[in-house]
């Protein structure tokens, strides 16, 4: 696997001009360091992808980890070269995994967790507490007092029943930010629209700012500033730019965090802006309207982590009837977005990558839903049983989403990183799945009339 011939996929605007480098199309989705192998397979992070899916079996989430890191980078230093005081929050719940926790404090950046589960997760990764910010619209009194004990960096109130908890709860200084609507159509897909009228995040402006006098005067809690997130998959700057002007309208505050949502691109269809131009889009609408002396802070989830990662399949069965189909080993239980927000994903034949696709096909997963569609219309190089399939663009939410649908197992996570893979997380196991179901169940019933207890018949 280590000594596969490597070449580096380029960016999308690159143009490809050797017939061992990506196709353009593949090149654009797929991870920074994709590329051809010596035997024409898709390599990721200098790792043969059909080599991984023997040695670590399928379905497999793989990580291109160098690209991570340069991705991370990006946002890192992108953001602080155009506003000084400034903070990048890694939106844990995109890859909630230590692996990514750890490597995202490795490269500078805070995290910001959504519930006690994430939040203990950082804490694993060592993660320090004061660069955490603490998320939720309905966090209960056991998280906010883990929060409090471990000296969380931020705690964001979403609600009234927030203020009355933590005003009930600290007993120690606290920064905390208020959440507000902005009442911003951010034109994506209704299940990831958070920024509208509607939306059951945060408070609307009247109620914001009642919140931030009650506070006040409070002996523990800092209201240092304001919050929001429009969605997640925004294709366009100018809603993020209206959304700083949104918390303008609030005051002058210490910290704005005008939290995530960028978009990536999962096929050709898509065309999503640079992070360059993201940033160019928020720090010159801050300029106009905020506190130069003021703490800008962004939480990037999907577009820090999507185009690193890939799903690994193996092919089960080839199937021509009224369409072809080629059915995978997995589907809903590792990819259960494809169900909410209908991505359109790019498959590839991972064991020649080069190939010219010449089959259209319904890439479907083996999970008991019409809606197990992986993709839709796929375009594949001769598909058939026993091929392995990459899944493009799906490091963000696929393990988030991750169940156990017709008792389909946990899949496992691999980073890549010039030639050598190394497990994140490992594959479920029967034994596992099983594990918290009660040993036995009282089967009294079974010997018990089925008519009694019903009303007789009219």
């Amino acid at each position: 696997m280590g000594d596969a011939r490597h070449v580096h996929a380029s960016d999308k605007e690159s143009p490809v001009t050797h017939a061992h480098v990506l196709p353009p199309s593949v090149a654009r989705v797929f991870p920074r360091n994709s590329g051809v192998g010596a035997a024409g397979e898709l390599t990721v992070g200098g790792c043969s992808v059909p080599e991984l899916a023997r040695r670590f079996g399928t379905p497999l989430y793989a990580f291109d980890e160098a690209g991570l890191r340069q991705t991370m980078r990006e946002y890192r230093d992108g953001l602080a070269s155009r506003w000084p005081r400034s903070r990048v929050c890694f939106a844990s719940k995109s890859l909630p995994c230590i692996a990514a926790y750890a490597i995202a404090n490795a490269e500078g950046l805070s995290v910001d967790v959504a519930g006690e589960g994430e939040l203990r997760l950082a804490l694993a990764a060592g993660v320090e507490p004061g660069r955490i910010t603490l998320h939720g619209n309905a966090k209960s009194r056991t998280e906010v007092q883990l929060a409090l004990r471990s000296g969380v960096g931020i705690i964001v109130i979403d609600n009234l029943h927030d203020v009355e908890m933590l005003s009930e709860c600290a007993t120690a200084d606290q920064d905390v930010l208020i959440r507000v609507i902005p009442e911003i159509d951010a034109q994506t897909h209704p299940a990831i629209a958070t920024g509208g009228h509607r939306s059951k995040f945060g408070l609307p402006m009247a109620d914001a700012l009642q919140a931030i006098e009650d506070l006040r005067e409070h002996p523990f809690i800092h209201v240092r500033g304001v919050h929001l997130h429009i969605g997640s998959q925004i294709l366009d700057t100018e809603p993020f730019a209206e959304a700083v002007a949104v918390l303008a309208e609030l005051g002058n505050f210490d910290t704005y965090n005008l939290g995530g949502g960028l978009g990536v691109d999962y096929s050709s269809d898509d065309d999503a802006p640079s992070i360059g131009a993201y940033l160019d889009a928020i720090v010159s609408a801050a300029r106009r309207s905020l506190p130069e002396h003021a703490e800008l802070i962004i939480e990037p989830g999907r577009s820090l982590v999507a185009r690193s990662g890939i799903t690994v399949y193996g092919v089960r069965n080839v199937k021509h009837s009224n369409d072809v189909f080629v059915a995978v080993d997995g589907g809903m239980s590792d990819q259960l977005n494809i169900a909410l927000t209908r991505e359109r994903f790019t498959a590839v034949v991972a064991d020649r990558v080069t190939a010219i696709p010449d089959t259209v096909a319904q890439l479907v997963g083996r999970q008991c839903e019409s809606g197990d569609l992986l993709v839709d219309q796929a375009h594949l190089s001769a598909p058939r049983s026993g091929d392995i399939i990459a899944l493009g663009a799906t490091g963000a939410y696929g393990f988030t989403f991750v169940n156990n649908y017709n008792g389909a197992l946990h899949p496992p996570i691999v980073f890549c990183n010039e030639g050598t893979a190394r497990i994140a997380v490992r594959r479920q196991t029967y034994a596992e799945l099983a594990d918290r179901h009660a040993p036995a169940l009282d089967t009294d019933w079974l010997e018990a009339d089925p008519r009694e207890g019903l009303s007789p018949p009219l």
